[in-house]
């Protein structure tokens, strides 16, 4: 027998898997599978970095960000929404997030502080978006752009927030699903 006859009736060899499609090797989504939102929450991502970490006035990054490649593929109305709403609300949300941390506010990184912004924000402010949905976006915002396993923390912070934030969704929710 050649090894190619082996191999194909080995059932504990099997050619390696490929990538999924319509994502990158770590898991992400590609950039040409984002919905119009998923990129607008992208754009929102950044662009609250730059005012955490800068200190920028929110009309300057929305100039700067608007003229970034690929905005036009993103839905600009949220992300207006998502900017200038937490932008102006970051103490309250800060507030909202800060019971449910393990250390304090300024330890967290301005990546997963910005990602919980845009849930906390989201829940309160977008009832079109399934909770699920909300958390989902903002686990893969910190897969792309966060550290190795910043998105773990951003899942039980934003996880523990939803029932205060939706309770109805998130008791319906759980309530079917036996969760």
């Amino acid at each position: 027998m050649s090894d190619d006859q082996t191999e194909s009736q080995d059932p504990q060899r099997r050619p390696p898997r490929g990538p999924r499609a319509g994502l990158t090797s770590t898991g992400a989504r590609k950039a040409s599978a984002k919905s119009a939102r998923s990129r607008a929450r992208e754009f929102a991502l950044q662009a609250l970095y730059q005012h955490l970490v800068g200190g920028n006035d929110p009309d300057t990054i929305d100039r700067f960000t608007r003229d970034l490649s690929g905005f036009h593929k993103a839905d600009s109305v949220h992300y207006d929404a998502l900017l200038h709403g937490a932008i102006a609300q970051g103490p309250q949300l800060d507030a909202l997030i800060e019971p449910l941390l393990d250390r304090k506010l300024s330890e967290l990184s301005p990546i997963e502080r910005a990602v919980m912004w845009i849930g906390a924000w989201e829940f309160q402010h977008a009832p079109d978006v399934p909770w699920r949905v909300v958390l989902n976006e903002c686990i893969e915002l910190a897969k792309e752009f966060g550290g190795t396993d910043g998105y773990k923390y951003v899942n039980g912070v934003l996880n523990g927030l939803a029932p205060r934030l939706r309770p109805d969704e998130t008791g319906a929710d759980r309530a079917r699903t036996g969760a």
